[in-house]
């Protein structure tokens, strides 16, 4: 892999996409093969699996007017024709699919057969949640010795629509935003998620990403990671956050309207500890540690959520972290998690 001068033509379409200041920080690189990668945007309880299983391998499940459902290729499709669009002469990574819930069945010839007996043509699949996410790995940024790489994704989860109806709405989430190459971490900001998209067809869903990518501002989320990694919190700040985030659990509802929310739970918050103390990349190495290190502490935990709120939790993440800044700086939404 090298570096490439960025050519003026390069720059001009760097303009486009609202770089701003970071515009000539950010670096082409081309890439003689992507390496294999050892960690992934979301881990537990996925899968993974190739585009090509989805579409020759699984059924698409349909409504009970027997009108067809969205599939999960197509979803995936739409987003990357609209990407491809829009940020046209990039270069993009294949998806990284990650699935759960498979939902197996059989034909109706085979009704009665032990499963055991079952041939493969005999048995049908389906997942009930899927997520993909891939680089655009010429559009990079170096931020404290990690290489930020602009990626994007989606989420989709059957359980979110009523299938024993006639056809309607169908749910969908879609997201821009970094991706830490050295621990896969998505960085998301509520610019760069659309948590509630509801649509009728795959042109709606491409219109969609296509909206969501004209409003990302990238430069904005640089300036945030770069002034996150200059906030300081010392282990006796982080000591006390983490508590007060247990405690925060054991409020009732109406305590915890009165607090800014927190979707993490005891699980996440127990990974965050044991990566503040071993963590390779993020852990703390003296007295205190920065809030991108904080960020990145947090969103690695998240990655053991499931499909259908690791989206959710992993911007929680960022409004958290962005919470504390603002609260060392004398703001008062956060301050409780302070002490």
């Amino acid at each position: 892999m090298r570096d490439l001068v960025i050519m003026p033509a390069m720059a001009q379409r760097r303009e486009s996409l609202n770089m701003g200041e970071f515009a000539e920080e950010a670096i082409i690189v081309e890439e003689v093969a992507a390496p294999k990668r050892v960690n992934h945007f979301i881990e537990a309880n996925t899968q993974e699996v190739t585009l090509q299983h989805l579409q020759q391998d699984c059924i698409i499940p349909s409504f009970a007017s027997m009108e067809e459902t969205i599939s999960h290729q197509s979803f995936i499709g739409a987003v990357v024709d609209a990407a491809k669009d829009y940020f046209h002469g990039e270069q993009f990574d294949m998806p990284e699919i990650r699935i759960s819930h498979p939902i197996n069945g059989r034909i109706p010839s085979a009704l009665g057969k032990k499963a055991s007996e079952l041939t493969d043509e005999e048995k049908t699949l389906f997942y009930q949640r899927m997520c993909f996410c891939f680089e655009i790995p010429s559009i990079v940024h170096d931020e404290y010795g990690n290489r930020l790489a602009l990626s994007i994704g989606g989420v989709r989860a059957y359980n979110e629509i009523n299938l024993y109806s006639k056809k309607s709405v169908e749910k969908f989430k879609i997201f821009i935003g970094f991706r830490n190459r050295v621990c896969s971490n998505l960085m998301l900001t509520t610019d760069g998620l659309q948590d509630k998209i509801e649509v009728l067809s795959v042109q709606e869903l491409y219109a969609a990403a296509l909206n969501l990518f004209h409003a990302y501002n990238p430069s904005k989320d640089l300036h945030l990671l770069r002034t996150l990694g200059q906030m300081s919190i010392s282990t006796s700040e982080f000591c006390q956050i983490i508590g007060r985030m247990r405690l925060y659990q054991a409020l009732t509802p109406n305590q915890q309207k009165r607090l800014p929310r927190l979707l993490l739970g005891d699980s996440q918050i127990n990974a965050a500890c044991r990566a503040f103390v071993s963590d390779a990349n993020f852990k703390s190495t003296g007295d205190s540690i920065t809030g991108w290190q904080l960020l990145n502490l947090l969103n690695g935990s998240v990655k053991s959520s499931y499909i259908d709120n690791f989206l959710e939790r992993n911007l929680n993440c960022t409004e958290f972290v962005q919470g504390i800044q603002r609260a060392k700086l004398g703001d008062s939404e956060y301050a409780w998690f302070l002490g």
